[in-house]
């Protein structure tokens, strides 16, 4: 009976160390992040849209937003790309139920929401992208 209860115990952690695994790569690339700062050149390289178009992507200003919430700054990080600081409590969200199922034993869901749901962010960051680069929609630019 202790050899079984001992094979479950093994089995539930080998069962997390992919949330797990995410976690700690997640961790070490934000704490780096934080401890690099973005607003100095030369340390990361420039947004490949940014440099041949002059337009700013969805993601501009992610890197100096999660410095800034590396340095508990919220309203920095909001000015400097808003939809990126929005998304943080959704993949921690799907994060921690991956690792619930995860430890529980139960199969991983194979999609993230409801399509319409997906459907609907993907036309968001399309609305964000065009918006942020419109003259009326400069308060959105990093």
């Amino acid at each position: 009976m202790a050899d079984v209860s001992e094979r479950r115990g093994v089995d539930r952690v080998r069962s997390v160390l992919a949330p797990f695994g995410v976690a700690a790569v997640t961790a070490a690339a934000f704490a780096y992040v934080s401890a690099v700062d973005p607003n100095q050149p030369g340390h990361y390289p420039t947004c490949p849209l940014l440099f041949l178009t002059g337009l700013y992507c969805p993601g501009c200003g992610t890197l100096r937003a999660m410095h800034a919430l590396g340095h508990a700054d919220v309203v920095a990080a909001i000015g400097l790309n808003p939809l990126a600081v929005a998304t943080l409590p959704f993949l921690v969200f799907w994060w921690a139920r991956w690792t619930l199922r995860s430890w529980q034993g139960r199969p991983a869901r194979t999609s993230l929401a409801h399509p319409a749901y997906l459907w609907a962010f993907l036309a968001a960051v399309i609305v964000y992208w065009v918006v942020r680069n419109l003259p009326f929609g400069r308060f959105l630019a990093p």
